[in-house]
């Protein structure tokens, strides 16, 4: 008598529900190979930056240490004489004044510009200024220095008359007459060089604002301004502050357009219209070649100071954009 086929059929496997292709072991080849470039390209970042540091501050401190004045307050920069004495005074003085007279021309006409662009202008015509906007984001610092010292300064007397006649007796416009070879100057040529990079960004930022959003508030009858004001500019915020500061980054450390146009000496005037004083990057380009081995650790320690404003400015603006993202459309 023949026995009745077994009815235990062999298990079937489980459903597939789509998770065991993203689990933690079954990962493809191409996958790790791109998180391990990716993990060891954030890595090295972090190395160079420490590399950078220590180097910095290595120098910095056999310098210091040889100083005979105070580092922070002394208002000279002889660090190749018998006793050295040399401070940073008068550079970080210029070095801020010149970036917040950038700043103030600067971000407002580049915010202005990237609205038109990207909500007023015709298509055609804003391909056109984006395109011209790009180029001169790639124009050297040089060609700006050259433009700047021989256009731009000669033309400059009559602003600083006029300055001088409205304004003189807040005693920060006040004008004495001479080339107008001042931090003033050196920050209205900064504005040119960073308007670019804030327009470009910025224009890009309020170009990825929700159509919705504007369209929902044209339906309840808000006119064009008022759309900006309430769905454009609260989304861009965080972008446009992202934008400014690289332009700061750009105005702090710029070299050789600010060589080019200021007359250097190491007094700090109260008038910015007074030729005179120095920044970080300038007093380090002009001085390093003729510098002996001592006199390059001073000028060093001076780097590690624009080294430190510039993290600091960077943290700042993240803190910023940290604070004030419930307010921008960045998690809309």
């Amino acid at each position: 008598m023949k026995t009745p086929p077994s009815t235990s059929a062999t298990p079937l496997p489980p459903e597939d529900d789509g998770r065991s292709a993203v689990s933690g072991k079954a990962v493809r080849p191409g996958d790790r190979i791109f998180l391990g470039l990716s993990r060891g390209s954030g890595i090295a970042v972090l190395v160079i930056m420490a590399a950078i540091t220590v180097f910095l501050t290595y120098r910095s401190v056999l310098a210091i240490s040889g100083d005979k004045a105070n580092f922070f307050t002394t208002l000279d920069w002889n660090a190749s004489g018998l006793e050295p004495k040399f401070g940073i005074a008068v550079l970080a003085f210029g070095t801020l004044v010149s970036s917040v007279v950038a700043m103030v021309i600067a971000v407002p006409v580049a915010v202005g510009i990237a609205l038109f662009i990207s909500h007023y202008a015709p298509r055609r015509l804003s391909s056109t200024l984006g395109y011209v906007i790009d180029l001169l984001a790639a124009v050297p610092s040089i060609i700006y220095g050259l433009w700047g010292a021989l256009f731009l300064v000669p033309h400059l007397t009559g602003l600083y008359t006029w300055l001088d006649d409205y304004l003189g007796w807040t005693g920060i416009f006040e004008y004495g007459g001479g080339a107008a070879r001042s931090l003033f100057t050196v920050g209205i040529l900064l504005a040119i060089m960073i308007l670019p990079i804030v327009t470009s960004v910025s224009r890009e930022v309020f170009l990825q604002v929700p159509k919705m959003h504007e369209e929902a508030a044209l339906a309840l009858g808000a006119t064009r301004w008022e759309v900006i004001r309430m769905s454009v500019l609260p989304f861009g915020r965080s972008g446009v502050i992202s934008a400014s500061m690289l332009g700061l980054g750009r105005a702090l450390g710029e070299t050789m357009a600010v060589a080019t146009v200021l007359s250097p000496s190491f007094l700090i005037n109260t008038s910015l219209l007074d030729p005179g004083g120095g920044t970080f990057a300038q007093n380090i380009a002009s001085k390093f070649s003729e510098a002996d081995a001592f006199g390059q650790d001073a000028l060093i320690a001076s780097g590690l100071v624009l080294f430190v404003i510039t993290l600091l400015v960077n943290g700042a603006a993240r803190l910023i954009i940290a604070r004030r993202k419930e307010y921008s459309g960045a998690a809309a």
